[in-house]
């Protein structure tokens, strides 16, 4: 494309924008408002894995041994293993105590002391992924000296589940959203494309290209969902740090640490602005692909 063409282009842009500012301006903020759902889901989804990721690494596989169990092999074994993130081992006496504890009062296991103590020595097993779970638990049922070891088999499979359609949920939300966006302003260019009418058939009767007609509308609408983009960057930018801030000052904030880093949060507004910027586009390419029939 030559200067002229760039510089025609960028005129019967900005005359395109002035002409229609109120409908501009509605675009842009119906962009707005998609990304900022777009956005908000995605942030939420990005918390989502968090609180998924802490609940994972707070899981454990209660190995329970029997009396005649080589503790310190175990031990070794389980330092040996790579899918081990860590563990704590708990003797019969010191489970019987933290039982008390729970219960409220020590006293009443008195009598069970001793050689009385019910309980087997236990180790405290976290594994390094959920998905190791499983196998891992498997594995250090075979240990010698192991009696049983147990994680939870069902709850870790709800959570696992949870995670996928949480995931499935957020990527289906974004893409009808954004498919949403598309069309609003294919309806909104045509109608920018319809009050030019005559001026496009004047050009194509003088043999304009059909991308010289179309590039500022292409342009122009890149404009537009920049403009949107910026718009809604901002607020849920705002809106997010402000909410993250009031969570680690309430006790809610034990349960719930929102995403603050700016690796993980970055992409996701770059990704809004360029989404924002190719709907756009994308929406002007189609309403005057469709209007000049090629």
């Amino acid at each position: 494309m030559s200067i002229y063409s760039l510089g025609y282009s960028m005129r019967q842009v900005f005359v395109s924008l002035r002409r229609n500012l109120g409908l501009a301006l509605i675009t842009s903020g119906m962009i707005a408002i998609s990304l900022i759902a777009v956005g908000g889901f995605l942030l939420v989804a990005l918390n989502l894995e968090q609180v998924f990721r802490n609940i994972e690494t707070t899981m454990e596989i209660s190995v329970f041994l029997s009396d005649d169990a080589d503790v310190e092999k175990i031990r070794q074994n389980l330092n040996d293993h790579a899918d081990v993130l860590s563990y704590v081992y708990v003797s019969r006496d010191q489970g019987l105590q933290e039982f008390g504890e729970a219960m409220g009062n020590i006293q009443i296991l008195a009598d069970l002391t001793g050689e009385n103590n019910p309980l087997p020595d236990v180790f405290r097993v976290r594994a390094r992924r959920a998905e190791a779970v499983s196998a891992l638990a498997s594995e250090i049922q075979t240990y010698p000296g192991v009696e049983m070891a147990d994680y939870g088999r069902e709850t870790l499979n709800r959570l696992i589940r949870a995670t996928e359609w949480v995931r499935m949920f957020i990527l289906g939300t974004s893409v009808i959203l954004a498919i949403g966006a598309i069309f609003l302003i294919v309806t909104i260019i045509r109608m920018s494309v319809m009050a030019r009418h005559e001026e496009i058939s004047i050009m194509k009767y003088l043999g304009a290209s059909n991308w010289f007609v179309r590039f500022p509308f292409v342009l122009g609408g890149m404009i537009i969902g920049w403009l949107g983009t910026i718009v809604a960057v901002s607020l849920i930018g705002v809106g997010y740090f402000r909410i993250a801030e009031s969570l680690q000052t309430e006790a809610l904030a034990f349960f719930l640490q929102p995403v603050l880093d700016p690796s993980s949060i970055i992409p996701i507004f770059v990704n809004m602005m360029l989404l924002g910027t190719l709907v756009g586009g994308l929406g002007s390419f189609i309403s005057v692909r469709k209007f000049l029939k090629v």
